[in-house]
């Protein structure tokens, strides 16, 4: 796929699930994400009233809905779309690498308050866990960032505020839950083993993007 190839979310939905997997935004490898691949008509743009448009950004909630993917911070701390397929053997070698939180763990505490709920938005899920004080919004979303690197918290959804003429606005929370939740505890569980699942996920990031250097390669498996 070349630059300014995919005009809708329909063609973006597809080519995330021809390549498995796709970071939204810049992704140190060039021309490898969405905001890249759209047309230029689909990236963010100002009106000189201020206002603001960006489709690929509105985009996001019908893909995680219906795109048959999974989307969350996967990739360097930085969002992107994993496609179901692929899921399992990302979530089983991310998941080597990350230890199930301690029990009573800040972590823990974190995801055994999203399993209570189904699914919170950030700032719900931040005050449901007693992160109330000055200053501790970052601290939060390091946690939960840390949190969806180890495949244990995705997106299920973004919520907007709503005017009062009841349309939309702003940049949107994302809607947090547990990968269990949203495509089932078997397809968070892979039949081969971490060390085949990179191996997998290597030779699949390589075929991919052929011209890539590995470290950057090594960046997005994690």
């Amino acid at each position: 796929m070349k630059r300014n190839e995919i005009h809708s979310c329909p063609e973006l939905m597809a080519y995330i699930q021809e390549t498995g997997f796709l970071p939204l935004l810049e992704s140190g490898i060039s021309g490898y994400s969405a905001e890249d691949l759209v047309d230029e008509e689909c990236r963010y743009v100002v009106f000189p009233d201020g206002g603001w448009d960006w489709p690929l950004w509105k985009w996001k909630g019908p893909i995680v809905q219906e795109g048959n993917c999974v989307y969350g911070k996967f990739f360097a701390g930085k969002a992107g779309f994993i496609s179901r397929e692929w899921w399992p053997d990302f979530c089983n070698y991310r998941r080597s690498k990350h230890a199930a939180p301690a029990e009573g763990s800040i972590e823990d505490v974190i995801l055994l308050t999203l399993q209570e709920h189904g699914s919170l938005i950030t700032r719900e899920l931040r005050k449901a866990c007693g992160f109330t004080g000055p200053k501790m919004r970052s601290k939060f979303d390091a946690y939960v960032t840390r949190l969806q690197m180890a495949c244990r918290i995705v997106t299920e959804d973004f919520v907007y505020p709503r005017d009062k003429h009841n349309q939309e606005y702003g940049w949107g929370w994302s809607l947090l839950t547990t990968p269990e939740s949203l495509v089932g505890r078997d397809n968070c569980q892979c039949q081969r083993s971490p060390e085949e699942s990179y191996r997998r996920l290597s030779d699949h990031f390589h075929t991919l993007l052929p011209d890539a250097p590995d470290h950057s390669i090594e960046r997005l498996i994690g």
